[in-house]
């Protein structure tokens, strides 16, 4: 039985691009075979593709744009935005953080995203006493999601100390902190939410290796309440971050990490940029996915991943909007592409053979990595795929005079004007025209909350 069916006259399948596609959805609201009875409407005509995942986030810091380039005193770094961020954030509570979120969420929508990967460690108050519903913040992003339409997975953040010395967290760390017994309650307070909301998936997080010791990482993952829980971690990300390890451990972060979990297709390591080639290898053949976000990692200075060899080792990633400095999948996946070129001053860094398309393999590649990443049935026009599409603008000038196999490179590589014309998730068109169909009121909102950050 399905519950929606449509006729897509060219969409990009598993097996490649396919003409009149007819794609059915079931009641779980993934792709199912098309039924060959009842109408079918159509599509509006544009190039179709699978909604991808986003598969980092921290939607609070979309309130930092336009207030974080601005030199300051000596060298700007990670370390020295992390302060201006620590600002903003003391300015949210649960209401605000809704308005923002789902803000960002409608603009995700109206990018291509379609499932969203929130990291969330904002839990407190600012003077760090819990609210009196714990989960409150969490709470407003589910609302915040639901609100946009997106699907969610949910990742609270386990964070409790200011470095791999062991130092306390410092004042406007406390917000983000939580014991062993109230992080577990929190996510069991989640697993109830999820277990009544079929677009609610949760995981978890741990901040990362500086913010998190070893016996906390354990005792969490011994007392899951779902064992196949999302389980994403920031790793590796400063060179800082690395010396620190090193200073205090003898070792590298992942080769720390890898040496003491077993690190399978279920963990997600978000930037992993600074890693020795046995690094490399090992998150390879580990299974894990790697979460890179191009465009952030650009901003903050962090450096450029190994694209190449990790995909030569048959590595899995996808992409994330992290501090929302780009909300747009396709700038992520063509600065993937440009900084391994700048890097290596070569072209074609992700096509590993001869004849292989460039956008494709970093299109199939984004969207098989998600689906371990997000907890979800992977994003595919096929039986089984999440139910979730977005249509393009077909009469976009960067596709005119295309042949088929082309499309995803000039969608990528050439793109001149917003991409995505429709969105569409279990049935329900969240997008049209390029504008989220709630869009008005979400703006009204976000900018009432916007003010009250300024004030």
């Amino acid at each position: 039985m399905s519950i929606a069916t449509f006729h897509a006259p060219l969409a990009w399948t598993p097996s490649g691009w396919r003409t009149h596609q007819r794609l059915a959805l079931d009641t779980r609201g993934r792709f199912a075979a098309a039924d060959t009875d009842g109408p079918a409407p159509s599509l509006s005509g544009g190039p179709v593709l699978p909604g991808l995942p986003n598969l980092h986030s921290h939607a609070f810091q979309r309130a930092l744009l336009g207030r974080v380039e601005r030199a300051g005193p000596g060298e700007d770094s990670f370390w020295s935005w992390r302060e201006a961020m620590y600002q903003v954030a003391a300015r949210f509570d649960p209401d605000v953080l809704r308005a923002v979120a789902a803000q960002l969420y409608a603009e995700m929508l109206e990018a291509g995203y379609t499932r969203v990967c929130e990291f969330h460690y904002l839990h407190h108050a600012p003077d760090g006493q819990p609210y009196a519903e714990p989960a409150a913040m969490s709470l407003a992003l589910v609302e915040a999601a639901r609100e946009a339409g997106i699907g969610l997975t949910l990742l609270p953040v386990l964070y409790q100390r200011g470095g791999f010395d062991g130092r306390a967290l410092g004042e406007r760390q406390r917000r983000f902190a939580h014991d062993h017994d109230a992080f577990l309650a929190l996510l069991a307070r989640l697993k109830r939410e999820e277990a009544r909301d079929p677009d609610l998936r949760v995981g978890l997080a741990f901040h990362s290796l500086r913010a998190v010791d070893e016996a906390a990482m354990r005792g969490v993952l011994a007392a899951l309440p779902d064992p196949s829980m999302p389980v994403h971690l920031h790793i590796a990300e400063q060179v800082g971050e690395v010396a620190d390890c090193l200073a205090v451990h003898g070792q590298r972060p992942v080769r720390w990490l890898l040496d003491r979990f077993a690190i399978d297709a279920r963990w997600t390591l978000v930037h992993a940029t600074h890693l020795d080639d046995g690094e490399l290898a090992g998150i390879a053949a580990s299974g894990a996915t790697v979460a890179l976000c191009p465009a952030t990692e650009a901003n903050l200075g962090d450096g450029l991943f190994p694209l190449r060899a990790y995909l030569a080792a048959g590595g899995a990633f996808g992409i994330g909007s992290d501090s929302q400095v780009s909300v747009d999948p396709v700038e992520e996946l063509r600065w993937l592409e440009h900084g391994a070129r700048l890097g290596s001053l070569k072209r074609n860094r992700a096509a590993l053979a001869p004849g292989a398309s460039s956008g494709e393999t970093l299109l199939a590649g984004a969207l098989a990595g998600g689906a371990a990443a997000c907890g979800r049935a992977p994003s595919a026009l096929a039986a089984g795929g999440e139910g979730d599409l977005v249509v393009l603008h077909g009469d976009d000038p960067a596709f005119a005079g295309v042949a088929e196999d082309g499309l995803v490179d000039a969608w990528l590589f050439g793109r001149r004007r917003p991409g995505v014309r429709e969105a569409w998730r279990g049935g329900r068109a969240l997008v049209l025209e390029g504008r989220h169909v709630r869009g008005e009121a979400i703006g009204r909102a976000f900018r009432a909350a916007m003010a009250r950050i300024a004030g």
